[in-house]
């Protein structure tokens, strides 16, 4: 691990930057953006096919944010010559781009979630006991 001086300084950096830094990431880190990207990356797929693969996406949630992916250069959408007319969606060399981070993030996901699980449950449960504490008297 990094020593206080790097991550100071690093931390710094960051802030110092952060008005470049705050719309980029506004733009990739949505709730659906990493999925969508990470099931486009292997080949390009269909909406309903995206669809199927992202359970609990709603049909405009996945319009609005394959919309939002194609005009930050992040998704292509090609027209299929077929009847009725498809519609397939591809990721760009960009989109690519952002392979590692996400599966650093998704595997940080799996090593983690159950951390992140049990403290939440740890919090909830001081937060009832402060609760009966308070009102106790």
């Amino acid at each position: 691990m990094a020593d206080d001086t790097d991550l100071d300084l690093c931390s710094a950096q960051v802030l110092a930057d952060m008005a470049r830094i705050r719309p980029v990431l506004d733009k990739i880190a949505d709730k659906w953006t990493i999925m969508i990207l990470t099931v486009l990356c292997p080949k390009p797929s269909r909406f309903n096919q995206i669809k199927r693969r992202l359970d609990g996406i709603t049909h405009k949630s996945l319009a609005d944010a394959l919309k939002r992916l194609e005009r930050n250069g992040l998704v292509t959408r090609t027209v299929l010559p077929t009847a009725p007319i498809g519609v397939e969606y591809a990721i760009t060399p960009l989109g690519h781009s952002l392979r590692h981070p996400f599966e650093a993030l998704c595997a940080w996901a799996l090593a983690h979630g159950d951390a992140l699980t049990a403290a939440s449950a740890a919090d909830d449960r001081a937060g009832r006991a402060k609760e009966v504490s308070s009102t106790a008297y």
